[in-house]
């Protein structure tokens, strides 16, 4: 079909065109004004996937990611939210919706549950596609209770969101301060058990000091044991010496008594070698300067004996020393070695007493987060605008009615036409009537009215014959 047949067609049937348009335009409005009106408001709440925590900070990072900002929009949607509104409006107590629940429900079911579902029917969510805004409208017969019940679900999406992170962090709390309990209780014992063991072994396993004082004391007895060793040898040295000959000694050597006594019975030696050359070895004087030498010489023997002696004693003191500091330095030895072991063994109780410790601060500090987020108030959601009420209904528009029936009324009347000229065919063009017959056009005679005809190689027969076909209907197939 060609634009001229198709206008040629609307031509011819413009009327019953008409009829259907004007039908279609009419039951249109005419169901748009039937219809109730339906007012919609909408809240807008801003949603913040970084926002800070109570108990720390979080840095922001840029806008929500899609998958953060659907969840937001299902929780939105949610029973939870749906119930929790339908709660607060106390929809369970109005006679119209129990009546319109047994129309359609016929009983069956929870009431409860169809006024959830009755109340997420008339909400819309959308979030916004380049920021982290989300529109919450709802759709009701009264503009001030659109706008109340759109700021109800925002509100109680806020109420949810907190819930939703306050609920396990109460959970947590709870877990963490039972868990604190059982951790102080160990600490208690580890506490009390490295107590014990520390008074059981009178040392001190925390500090070093005991020990370290003792080490200083084995050293020192390690020192002086050394220097005891040394004088000992040297005295038995010298005692070894004087059972051979005494006068080598230092201490009999270096003795002033001695030194003198020696240079007296030098005098004294030579003064009787002179009187026994001079008077005679039997003169008394001879006789009573050499019974002085004797004298001189047995106070001198004496004397040696007594340094001698004096010598042996030193080393018999040197040895007794050395014992008692030896033994002392097997003592110490022994007791820093056993306070070692028993630190070594503290130790463990030691690590046991701060690994408790640890586990417990840790567990305390995570229990004063959580006390912190049970405490929250805020979400990661805040109220942008607030519903107002609308002043013009949503629903039904009659201007986008109208304008919608006019389109689909257009698109009937056609429709319509084209297929009463499918069912009803016509000639309606010269260009159809050789395609028709399956005979050459000869002529085309005017309109009455329009002027002589000019119809070239025509006789009158022909001519009348081809004035009737315009007015006849198409032939049929088999005809």
């Amino acid at each position: 079909m060609t634009l001229s047949q198709f206008l040629i067609i609307m031509r011819a049937r413009w009327k019953a065109a008409l009829v259907v348009l004007l039908l279609t335009v009419g039951g249109a409005l005419g169901l748009s004004l039937m219809l109730p009106r339906q007012y919609t408001a909408t809240a807008t709440v801003l949603v913040d996937q970084y926002r800070p925590d109570v108990g720390g900070a979080a840095v922001y990072a840029g806008s929500p990611s899609p998958i953060f900002m659907a969840t937001q929009v299902d929780v939105i949607k949610s029973e939870r939210v749906a119930r929790q509104v339908v709660k607060t409006l106390k929809l369970a107590e109005d006679p119209d919706l129990r009546d319109a629940w047994s129309r359609d429900a016929k009983g069956a079911g929870s009431f409860e549950a169809w006024l959830v579902q009755w109340t997420q029917e008339r909400l819309e969510v959308k979030p916004s596609r380049d920021s982290n805004v989300i529109a919450i409208s709802y759709k009701a017969p009264e503009s001030v209770k659109a706008a109340s019940t759109a700021n109800l679900f925002a509100q109680t999406f806020l109420d949810v969101s907190v819930a939703l992170r306050v609920d396990p962090a109460r959970q947590n709390r709870a877990l963490f301060d039972e868990r604190a309990k059982e951790l102080r209780a160990q600490l208690e014992a580890a506490q009390a058990k490295l107590t014990a063991y520390q008074r059981d072994k009178g040392v001190a396993v925390v500090s070093d000091g005991a020990l370290d004082v003792e080490t200083a004391r084995l050293n020192e007895l390690s020192s002086q044991l050394v220097v005891l060793q040394s004088l000992s040898a040297e005295s038995a040295s010298r005692q070894a010496q004087i059972r051979g000959s005494g006068d080598g000694l230092a201490e009999v050597a270096n003795n002033p008594l001695i030194i003198a006594l020696r240079a007296q019975l030098t005098t004294a030696e030579a003064k009787l070698q002179e009187l026994d050359s001079r008077l005679g070895s039997n003169h008394p004087q001879v006789l009573e300067t050499r019974a002085s030498i004797d004298a001189l010489r047995s106070r001198l023997d004496a004397e040696t004996r007594r340094v001698s002696n004096t010598v042996g004693v030193t080393n018999t003191i040197n040895r007794q020393r050395e014992a008692e500091i030896r033994a002392a330095l097997e003592a110490q030895r022994a007791r820093v070695l056993r306070l070692r072991a028993a630190r070594e063994e503290g130790m463990v109780l030691v690590r046991e007493v701060e690994a408790a410790q640890r586990a417990y601060d840790a567990v305390l500090a995570r229990l004063s987060q959580t006390g912190l987020e049970t405490k929250a108030t805020q979400g990661g959601a805040y109220v942008l605008s607030e519903a107002t009420p609308p002043i013009l209904p949503s629903s039904p528009n009659h201007v986008r009615t109208a304008l919608l029936a006019i389109v689909i009324g257009s698109v009937l009347a056609v429709a319509m036409a084209i297929i009463r000229e499918y069912v009803d065919r016509r000639v309606r063009t010269v260009e159809e009537l050789p395609q028709s017959l399956g005979l050459p056009l000869l002529g085309v005679l005017p309109r009455p009215g329009s002027g002589t005809a000019r119809i070239a190689g025509l006789r009158p027969p022909q001519l009348a014959a081809a004035t009737a076909f315009r007015s006849l209907p198409a032939p049929r197939e088999g005809t």
